[in-house]
């Protein structure tokens, strides 16, 4: 893996294309930076993930979010032994995504690299009007289901990566989960 000279925890974060995770993590980054933006301002311009994208965080210690491309979902696995937490991201404003988020996170729950790895449910794009909300998207991904018969831990926040609801607490997750 790419993780050759890199010192600290590798996060892995994944999603269908379109979810937001390089705008969370370029907000998260701004957060986390040692001026510690007190303003998100704008949100950065961002392209579609094709491959994957490192990511750098300061939280009292280095850590490296590993963002892969949703077209990569095939390949996720090969990257579970290389991390220590996973943060996954569902667009709760795209319907027509929830049954192949679904299947994507069940895969990912179940695969045996990640059986005791904590894991992160993020519903992102609460700021837009379609978004369902977070009682809706329990309902339909059955969370409690999923945390009731899952081997690892699990959370789950609602966020807007664009105007920053809820990064706060990502950063709190992460601050939970550190990896040594």
């Amino acid at each position: 893996m790419a993780t050759a000279g890199r010192e600290g925890a590798m996060y892995l974060l994944l999603g269908s294309s379109g979810a937001g995770k390089t705008l969370l993590v370029k907000r998260l980054q701004k957060l986390s930076s040692k001026d510690g933006a007190k303003e998100l301002g704008e949100p950065p311009a961002t392209l579609p993930t094709v491959g994957t994208n490192l990511t750098d965080l300061s939280l009292g210690k280095k850590i490296t979010v590993r963002e892969l491309g949703g077209c990569m979902g095939p390949i996720w696995s090969s990257y579970y032994s290389d991390c220590c937490s996973v943060l996954y991201m569902i667009d709760a404003a795209r319907p027509t995504q929830i049954s192949s988020s679904c299947v994507q996170l069940l895969s990912l729950l179940s695969a045996e690299k990640l059986a005791s790895v904590p894991v992160l449910i993020i519903f992102n794009k609460i700021d837009l009007p379609c978004y369902m909300s977070l009682v809706e998207m329990k309902s339909l991904f059955r969370i409690q289901d999923i945390i009731t018969f899952a081997k690892q831990p699990i959370a789950v926040l609602e966020t807007s990566a664009r105007d920053g609801t809820g990064l706060s607490n990502v950063l709190q997750w992460f601050n939970s989960t550190l990896c040594n």
